[in-house]
């Protein structure tokens, strides 16, 4: 929502009621989008799980984001708050460390500002940089890629299932993004609000949705243009099953899904 009218955030709000979405995840860096979820709060706080994130890797900056975040969504508190794109070694050694937001993260947690902490990351790096940082520091949530074609990848599967087992141990939530993503944007215009380029098809939505939700490990973050998102809680509604193998396939060729990421890239 970080581009879109006030009004448009309104009319995506009643979707959100409609089909009882008691989790909304925005960032500092995402547009407008806190100011559009800050009008919603003073009715409807109780109703949801508030998260959001910061990229910035010191402690002062990452002090001051939050508080700036916590004004635009005119909130006293978020439930949760999230290091964004923590997958660059040399950003992570600043935010990790003493000085770093880790810092800012901690202190929060303990003034109430937030009750819970997590990482996010996205490209082919995110599984093992999770596990590091999770090594680091007791994390409640982390957040990553997880899609079909993605986890065709020998080895970011084999590092997810590294990180399944990890958090499964120590309960920390893995929630996942990038499920409908057909590929890259490349050169192709998008009339969508992702940086990627997203399946629109409501059959190949209903598969690639109903794929994740077929992982009782993981939770499934909805897509970030208010346009798609009712076709991916429509799909999230009428899950029955995990779609066997040869449907999803089969699926990579009807509808030209190729992987997001194809190297390690940030």
């Amino acid at each position: 929502m970080g581009s879109v009218t006030q009004d448009d955030a309104d009319c995506t709000l009643e979707i959100l009621l409609k089909y009882g979405v008691n989790h909304i995840d925005t960032a500092a860096s995402y547009g407008n989008s806190e100011l559009r979820i800050g009008s919603w709060m003073k009715e409807y706080r109780n109703n949801f799980f508030l998260a959001t994130k910061t990229d910035k890797r010191t402690y002062r900056e990452a002090k001051e984001e939050l508080h700036r975040s916590l004004d635009r969504l005119k909130v006293d508190y978020v439930d949760l708050w999230q290091m964004h794109l923590l997958v660059d070694p040399e950003e992570w050694n600043i935010a990790i460390h003493s000085g770093g937001a880790i810092d800012a993260f901690i202190e929060a947690k303990e003034q109430g500002l937030t009750r819970f902490l997590g990482v996010t990351g996205h490209g082919l790096a995110a599984p093992s940089m999770h596990l590091r940082s999770l090594e680091r520091y007791d994390f409640d949530s982390v957040l990553l890629p997880y899609n079909y074609v993605l986890m065709q990848n020998h080895n970011y599967a084999a590092e997810f299932e590294k990180l399944i087992e990890m958090c499964a141990g120590r309960n920390v939530a893995i929630q996942t993004i990038k499920s409908i993503a057909r590929g890259p944007l490349g050169n192709k215009h998008s009339n969508h609000a992702v940086w990627y380029d997203p399946l629109e098809e409501d059959e190949a939505i209903e598969h690639a949705v109903k794929w994740v939700l077929g992982n009782r490990n993981v939770f499934l973050n909805t897509v970030g243009d208010i346009h798609l998102l009712g076709k991916v809680l429509k799909a999230a509604d009428h899950y029955d099953a995990i779609p066997k193998d040869e449907i999803m396939r089969a699926d990579l060729q009807k509808y030209g899904i190729t992987p997001l990421f194809s190297k390690e890239e940030i």
